[in-house]
């Protein structure tokens, strides 16, 4: 899930909430919004293979 922060810049956070914290897990801060949906997509292949 990909978040605009007031900065302009753009956060990627965990699908599903940490179960520790009830917050979802920030997985990286991106200067554009095309570089955050990248690094989603990597992050999803990663955990399938």
């Amino acid at each position: 899930m990909i978040r605009t922060l007031a900065s302009g810049e753009y956060r990627l956070y965990s699908r599903q909430p940490d179960p520790k914290t009830g917050k979802r897990r920030n997985l990286g801060t991106f200067a554009s919004r095309a570089q955050a949906e990248k690094h989603e997509r990597e992050i999803q292949y990663f955990k399938r293979h």
